[in-house]
């Protein structure tokens, strides 16, 4: 039996306050997320995450000065493992792009574990430059760094996997019991500036096909709307905007029911963000009521879902329609950020 490294790639975030700024300056010294020269991204970051440190802190202390984001994806690492355990020698690991653990000690964690293959799998089910593409050139990096030689095989995207669609019904079923009739689905994603989804990144494009297809899967006539959120900085970013959605809700005097859709799990940009801002910013438009359906996190579902894409791109599932297994290309030729060059129905190499 092949010894199988899997490596679960998210965000990151702060494990105190005092990690506060320095998690900002990775995140905005990364050229994905500011494309300037090295030197001057570099002076950029430093003023922007010391600027923010203020603002952040006031966030993260509703979460006790600290992001939840590596335990919870620890627990996704626990429950995956014990899923694949019975089928295959495999370990799985946690990698954060912006704090610990981080590529380059991963990398050397990864080569102590001596496996036969490594599966690169982002917990970002929407492919984005900004987060995948960025999470896997840095992984890339550091694996050369490390002398991580072993065959590596990539997840890039999972926008339409059955069973994180499953994952995404169940929830919102269940809230929807809770809310009145004619009440509005609103799938908040993260938003990204208009001119990195200008370039042909596909983010927005796969978030709306997810969005239809937790609709479809729901199989309910159902009033909805994708929206975008955690806008930061002066560029113009894609829309409409959570605040938006939410006036309009209030204009019509309907409830709202957010899903977050693009976010497998719980983090500040759900629990301070959906929770506590968003849930203001309802009231005063006059939203009759607000609910938030929770991050999938460990669900059974979607860890279904993660081994799945684990048995897709080892070759025990090749014909898996996802999107991003198996070198198979979902989004439109004319997306041209989209990292799969195969067409879908092609059979990968």
């Amino acid at each position: 039996m092949a010894r199988l490294a899997v490596v679960l790639f998210n965000l990151g975030g702060p494990d105190s306050p005092a990690a506060i700024q320095p998690f900002l300056f990775n995140l905005f010294n990364d050229p994905a997320i500011i494309a300037v020269p090295g030197p001057l991204r570099w002076l950029l970051a430093q003023f922007i995450s010391r600027r923010r440190v203020p603002v952040a802190r006031a966030i993260y202390a509703h979460l006790g000065g600290k992001s939840p984001l590596l335990e919870l994806t620890r627990q996704q690492a626990s429950a995956l493992h014990d899923r694949m355990s019975e089928r295959a020698d495999v370990k799985v690991f946690v990698c954060m792009r912006y704090w610990h653990p981080m590529s380059d000690e991963v990398t050397a964690a990864v080569k102590d574990f001596g496996p036969d293959e490594v599966i690169a799998l982002p917990l970002y089910p929407q492919y984005s430059t900004t987060t995948t593409g960025s999470s896997l050139a840095d992984w890339k990096r550091a694996a050369h760094r490390t002398g991580l030689t072993v065959p590596t095989r990539t997840v890039c995207c999972y926008p339409l996997a059955p069973h994180w669609l499953t994952a995404q019904v169940a929830l919102l079923r269940e809230a929807l019991a809770h809310s009145g009739a004619g009440a509005r689905v609103l799938f908040s994603a993260h938003g990204l500036p208009k001119k990195i989804i200008a370039r042909g990144d596909p983010y927005q494009w796969q978030v709306e096909q997810t969005a239809v297809g937790v609709v479809d899967a729901l199989g309910e006539e159902l009033d909805w709307a994708v929206c975008y959120q955690s806008r930061v900085g002066p560029l113009e970013w894609i829309g409409p905007s959570t605040e938006q959605e939410l006036a309009r809700a209030g204009i019509d005097g309907v409830e709202v029911v957010i899903v977050p859709i693009a976010f497998v799990s719980e983090h500040s940009e759900t629990l301070v963000e959906l929770d506590i801002e968003y849930r203001e910013v309802a009231a005063k438009y006059g939203v009759p009521k607000y609910t938030r359906v929770p991050a999938v996190g460990s669900h059974p579902e979607f860890i279904a879902a993660l081994a799945d894409l684990v048995d897709a791109v080892i070759g025990k599932d090749r014909a898996a329609p996802y999107g991003g297994t198996a070198g198979r290309r979902l989004c439109p030729q004319t997306l041209s950020g989209c990292p799969c060059k195969m067409a879908d129905g092609e059979d990968a190499a």
